[in-house]
């Protein structure tokens, strides 16, 4: 009976994180893209599939913890191994696994793209207000200074 109601977590799981990954992936295109609207709406999904996740994880973990096992991959493998769905079981936990590594490396790539906007923006930000200059040449081959800080709003 355990084994059922873990395998029918799992199940349940693989289609939301099927659609965290699709977000993900959206989001990226979103984020070279700098569409803030879609970024806005792709987090607040986002958000609500992570805590679905979330829930369901504990739930497995849970019950996993009732029956003295590890609440781990370890864990499953046990129990699978003392139940007649063992196959599908460890078939769909390896569908789910799969899929939550693929978010993760979207994910970690999207957290770059984060980093390198905030680079290129910061860098503008501080071209615009004056602050130190960046290797620009004048008319005579010599490094032209920036004239003196400005307020963003007299630039």
């Amino acid at each position: 009976m355990h084994d059922t109601t873990l395998l029918h977590l799992i199940e349940d799981d693989i289609a939301p994180t099927q659609e965290l990954l699709d977000l993900l992936q959206s989001e990226a295109v979103a984020l070279h893209g700098r569409d803030m609207a879609l970024l806005e709406t792709i987090l607040a999904r986002k958000q609500s599939l992570i805590v679905l996740l979330e829930q369901h994880g504990r739930r497995r973990a849970q019950l996993l913890a009732e029956l003295g096992l590890p609440a781990d991959r370890d864990g499953v493998q046990a129990l699978a191994a003392q139940s007649s769905q063992g196959e599908v079981l460890m078939q769909r936990l390896d569908v789910l696994s799969g899929l939550l590594d693929a978010c993760q490396q979207v994910n970690e790539s999207n957290g770059r793209i984060i980093q390198v906007q905030q680079h290129i923006t910061s860098n503008q930000v501080r071209i615009l207000m004056g602050g130190e200059s960046p290797s620009l040449y004048d008319s005579r081959g010599g490094t032209s200074p920036m004239a003196r800080r400005r307020a963003l709003s007299q630039v």
